[in-house]
């Protein structure tokens, strides 16, 4: 508040006040587009199965940067920028997820897989996102279980 009254003091209010809206309002425009394209980025990491977590540390960091730029003032307009600035927020990002656990839950299907098969089939790898795992059914084995389909011969 001490800088924002004292440019006002140096440019007038009204100036003062006109700078502090077009900052929200270029920040508000620059947070909408670096929102969606951080939100495709991880849409296309979910689709190939894999734990968009960068992207969700970026999404946090791209909220707080919409809340610092619709506050009044100048420092929260720079931090705000800094963290709308790609190669700023990606470093911070990486540092927050350097010291953070990321945890995902098994799908439905996953959970099916883990209680028909036994705990260990359905379970990704680490580091991948959730996508059962068929087991392989070998018929030289005894107990093997196969599937398939049938029809009766009277056509139920």
């Amino acid at each position: 508040m001490y800088l924002l009254f004292t440019v006002a003091g140096y440019i007038d209010a009204w100036p003062t006040v006109a700078l502090v809206m077009l900052t929200a309002v270029i920040g508000v425009s620059l947070l909408k587009r670096q929102g969606l394209a951080t939100l495709t980025r991880g849409l296309g990491r979910m689709n190939s199965g894999q734990v968009p977590g960068q992207e969700i540390a970026e999404g946090i960091l791209l909220g707080i940067a919409g809340a610092l730029l619709i506050t009044p003032g100048f420092v929260t307009d720079a931090v705000g920028f800094l963290l709308l600035f790609p190669p700023s927020r990606i470093a911070i990002a990486g540092a927050i997820l350097r010291n953070a656990t990321l945890q995902t839950n098994m799908t439905a299907n996953t959970r099916a897989n883990a209680f028909f098969y036994g705990p260990d089939v359905g379970v990704p790898p680490p580091g991948q996102g959730a996508s059962p795992i068929k087991p392989t059914a070998d018929a030289s084995k005894p107990g093997a279980t196969l599937e398939g389909e049938y029809l009766r011969k009277d056509g139920r």
